[in-house]
């Protein structure tokens, strides 16, 4: 397993060593001591999935405290362009965004920290996107970031008119506009 830090700083990737053979392959997605002798211990509480289609862009999503989240994310079936943004007041990088093509042929994960809004589009026909939290979902504590919002400048490598979004998604706040927290507050 190699693990390295992305173009945005404390967002980690993380590459399985992948066997595979005629039968079809194997690989660990998720060894604590091996992650941990690089990152933090996370106490991940539980796993989620979601199926969706081409076109789906999903976030920009973040959780205030005491329920922000930490997410262990990879592509099971498909491929999707998965996005994180530092939302960390104080943080040298605030506002500030990485993205990565995770697929079910590179196998490649993410570990996006609290303290970053998290979304992804898919790009094939369907994917099947799975994640780890170390918190628990509240609806009262879930904000969104207007996906589009320029201060961000995300490139999301599909025209709007071939976008598929939630209610929730299409009303998102600006940056500027949303509640943030101060790094002292995202593991208390």
């Amino acid at each position: 397993m190699n693990i390295y830090e992305s173009t945005l700083a404390d967002v980690f990737i993380i590459e399985p060593k992948v066997w595979g053979d005629e039968r079809g392959y194997f690989f660990e997605s998720y060894r604590e001591d091996l992650i941990s002798k690089h990152l933090r211990k996370f106490h991940w509480v539980q796993d989620n999935e979601s199926l969706s289609v081409k076109g789906v862009l999903r976030g920009l999503h973040y959780q205030l405290p005491p329920f922000a989240q930490s997410k262990l994310v990879r592509v099971i079936r498909g491929s999707v362009l998965d996005v994180a943004v530092d939302i960390r007041k104080g943080s040298p990088n605030f506002g500030k965004h990485m993205t990565i093509e995770l697929s079910e042929e590179n196998k490649k994960q993410v570990l996006i920290p609290r303290g970053f809004a998290h979304g992804f589009l898919v790009l094939s026909d369907t994917a099947i996107f799975s994640y780890k939290v170390d918190n628990y979902y509240s609806k009262e504590s879930e904000r969104s970031i207007l996906w589009n919002d320029p201060s961000i400048g995300v490139d999301w490598q599909l025209s709007e008119s071939h976008l598929v979004l939630s209610e929730k998604d299409k009303v998102g706040k600006q940056l500027s506009e949303v509640d943030i927290f101060p790094s002292s507050d995202l593991y208390a």
